[in-house]
């Protein structure tokens, strides 16, 4: 079905016609609908703002949301969107260009954003963070404006599992990037339909539709980024043992407060041994996956 050539979206013009990349294809088409069933995203005459920076993850974000829509999987209204943060050398004419001629509703917003993280961050310290607010408070504001329900993000797998070590090693708690997520006014939803695929998958999946990426040269420019730290940890973790990162993510859908430590999520100190069985296995041993690191 989905390599019939009379009823492909544009997007997916061009597409390798290999065994690989339809393999590819299908494969992150399948894990954005599970993702979207899973976490009850769907809401049937909603509009999603669809967030793209130009990078390989929200082009297959784009395009793979696009397929699911063009088929009838995805009752929604789609609006691309991509904020200009006047970051200097940015391709300006690049998205504009790729969206009008794939035929893709869009809207792009200029917000030099990129002059008030130089002013106010100091030397040597990172920009992430009040880039990425100042992006999402513009983001909520355009999707209000343009009557969406939702502002749709592009963050993959290996984001949210880098996120969730991020979290353990410097910020002291077990938290991640949820798939969906209502905004503190509690009137827009943030999707991340990506949630099952894999950073390697959108990577191969954007190169081989040879789409115009445009990298983030803010960010990648400076050295010894929290995130850049937990990626190359997970990456010699997964180099020596292939697939670890996917069994360490189907953790983060797997979890048991009465095997933790936090009281505000489990009643310890009204536990006794009246209360049931259901946390016996208190000295269960976790699966071996090899010698530790």
């Amino acid at each position: 079905m989905l390599d019939e050539p009379d009823d492909i979206h544009p997007l997916f013009h061009g597409a390798p016609a290999t065994t690989e990349f339809k393999k590819l294809r299908k494969r992150i088409v399948r894990e954005v609908r599970e993702a979207t069933q899973t976490y009850g995203m769907i809401e049937r005459g909603a509009r999603w703002l669809v967030c793209l920076s130009g990078g390989k993850d929200s082009y297959t974000l784009l395009a793979v949301l696009h397929e699911l829509q063009w088929r009838g999987l995805l009752p929604v209204d789609l609006l691309a969107c991509n904020l200009d943060q006047g970051q200097p050398g940015f391709p300006a004419t690049v998205l504009p260009e790729f969206l009008a001629r794939m035929g893709v509703p869009h809207r792009i917003e200029y917000k030099d954003t990129y002059s008030i993280v130089m002013d106010k961050v100091p030397a040597g310290r990172t920009y992430c963070a009040l880039c990425s607010r100042l992006r999402r408070g513009n983001l909520y504001r355009i999707a209000r404006e343009e009557g969406c329900s939702a502002v749709v993000l592009g963050h993959h797998r290996d984001d949210i599992l880098e996120t969730f070590f991020m979290n353990l090693f410097f910020g002291g708690r077990l938290a991640t990037m949820p798939p969906k997520l209502l905004n503190e006014d509690g009137d827009l939803f943030v999707y991340r339909p990506l949630a099952f695929v894999a950073e390697a998958d959108c990577e191969k999946f954007a190169r081989a539709m040879a789409y115009p990426i445009i990298p983030c040269d803010l960010c990648g420019s400076q050295d010894g980024l929290q995130r850049q730290q937990v990626k190359q940890i997970l990456d010699g973790w997964e180099a020596r043992s292939p697939g670890r990162r996917q069994v360490m993510f189907r953790s983060l859908m797997n979890t048991r407060p009465s095997h933790l430590l936090d009281p505000s999520i489990f009643d310890f100190v009204g536990l006794s041994r009246t209360s049931g069985p259901e946390i016996t296995d208190l000295a269960q041993d976790p699966p071996h996956f090899g010698d530790p690191d």
